[in-house]
């Protein structure tokens, strides 16, 4: 193949609106993807192409550059830009669901809410959907970062966290009654890192490490990596089972204890207050930390009971984020803590990643500033409000029972009366995906339970697939 017929087969407008550099990225990797330009085809020298085009040879160099990132283009030093072979596009296929006598794990669930495209429904998801998150406020928060000085951009973040981004989150820690100045907070890769940090500097392998059952899956598997021992403890509608944690805490001397106070993952429970205080006494008598996994909070209405707020942040480590409620992509949140621990965490922080990254923690702490995301959650708590009611009804209609019925957050917590193991795998083969409460057990105990997510069950459709898995 010639240079000439390369080069005049595109044909550029110059009064479409379409950057000149856009128009030759997307005609010549529609051209290579049609596999009109082959594999091997050296593309016109630049300026070859700058003088057939009447473009300056500037922009043909931004649009050569582009399609080598891409991965259409080979740039050969002294020779020029060549076609790259491309990879054959792999057909879709399902993920493939389990049998009914296999066992769901927990990757099962996690590489399925991480399928890129297409993504199938997924009322088992732990996060909103998208078009419920406040896109704009993020994109235009990240607009105006990329105005400014960019040498603040280029190095490592604080090992600690964004300064300003840390001061703001002492204001916000302060409308919970949570007193904690920026020195005592550490930012993280979200709760999932903060959880992690805190797991590895404040226990042993060999050491336990108590938890609400049903709880958080993602934990299990890292603390068991870590060879710590994870003991479930019983969760009531208002709290840990109080009597089972003491006779636990007596046996197997705890390190920790993690637990979700307010709208607790999967049930939407939250603690009261009477519980909180039992549970302090209990860790003081015993001698274990409490970790409280806040993450859901911001979706609460407001008047809940924290148990960082009782303590003081003495026995209790607090942890908090904005993936469920900001956005999950951002990967942003934090500890807050006494003085000493929090300087233990920095330093474990940047043993294990340096620092957490400065231009999410920078976008954040933007939309926090400017009173974007009380605005945001407001529309949030009340779209949830609003969809929370039907949801219910459809699901008490399909024969689920809620356990407990849910008042606020995003999730409802039913019991199918049937092993949701085999739910969950036929909903599967429909592209359905359904959270089985054998996740939520630190044992992985078949159950008859699952999460559903109520702002993922506003269509009809995915109702009526829910019903069929149901069904059998």
């Amino acid at each position: 193949m010639t240079n000439t017929p390369v080069s005049s087969s595109l044909s550029l407008s110059r009064d479409s609106g379409e950057p000149l550099a856009d128009q030759i990225v997307r005609l010549v990797a529609g051209r290579i993807e049609e596999r009109l330009l082959r594999p091997g085809a050296r593309m016109p020298s630049i300026r070859q192409f700058a003088a057939t085009h009447g473009v300056s040879p500037f922009t043909v160099v931004a649009s050569y550059d582009r399609l080598v990132a891409q991965g259409y283009l080979d740039s050969r030093r002294g020779a020029g830009f060549f076609v790259r072979e491309r990879p054959q596009p792999a057909r879709h296929m399902a993920a493939p669901g389990p049998s009914s006598t296999a066992t769901l794990d927990i990757a099962w669930l996690v590489r399925n809410l991480f399928r890129q495209a297409p993504m199938q429904l997924s009322p088992g998801a732990g996060v909103l959907p998208a078009d419920w998150l406040d896109g704009p406020a993020v994109a235009n928060a990240m607009r105006s970062l990329s105005r400014q000085n960019s040498a603040g951009l280029l190095g490592y973040g604080a090992p600690q966290g964004f300064l300003l981004l840390r001061q703001q989150l002492q204001h916000k820690l302060l409308e919970i009654e949570v007193e904690a100045p920026p020195e005592n907070i550490v930012t993280t890769l979200g709760v999932t890192q903060a959880l992690d940090l805190v797991a590895r500097e404040f226990c042993r392998p060999g050491d336990t490490i108590l938890v609400d059952d049903p709880a958080w899956f993602l934990m299990f598997g890292s603390f068991a990596a870590l060879g710590l021992n994870v003991v479930g403890v019983r969760r009531l509608a208002d709290g840990p089972d109080l009597e089972q944690l003491a006779e636990l805490a007596a046996r197997h001397k705890p390190s920790l204890f993690v637990i979700n106070s307010v709208l607790h993952n999967p049930t939407s429970s939250s603690l009261s207050a009477a519980k909180a205080y039992g549970l302090l006494r209990l860790a003081e008598r015993f001698e274990f930390t409490v970790v409280e996994d806040d993450i859901y909070a911001d979706l609460h209405p407001g008047g809940a009971t924290r148990l960082a707020a009782l303590d003081g942040l003495k026995r209790v480590i607090y942890l908090g984020g904005f993936s469920k409620s900001m956005a999950p992509n951002l990967r942003v949140g934090y500890i807050a803590t006494s003085h000493e621990r929090a300087q233990r965490l920095a330093d474990r922080k940047m043993l294990c990643t340096l620092s957490t990254s400065d231009i999410g923690e920078r976008v954040v702490y933007k939309i926090l500033s400017e009173g974007l995301y009380r605005k945001h959650l407001d529309r949030v708590r009340g779209r949830l409000d609003a969809a929370r009611p039907r949801a219910l009804r459809q699901l008490e209609a399909l024969g689920l029972r809620l356990d407990p019925a849910p008042s606020a957050g995003m999730f409802a917590w039913v019991d199918a009366g049937r092993d949701t193991n085999v739910v969950a795998a036929r909903a599967m083969r429909e592209e359905l995906l359904l959270a089985p409460g054998s996740l939520f057990s630190p044992k992985q105990l078949a159950s008859t339970h699952m999460r559903l997510n109520v702002a993922a069950l506003q269509d009809a459709g995915t109702i009526r697939l829910l019903e069929r898995a149901l069904a059998g």
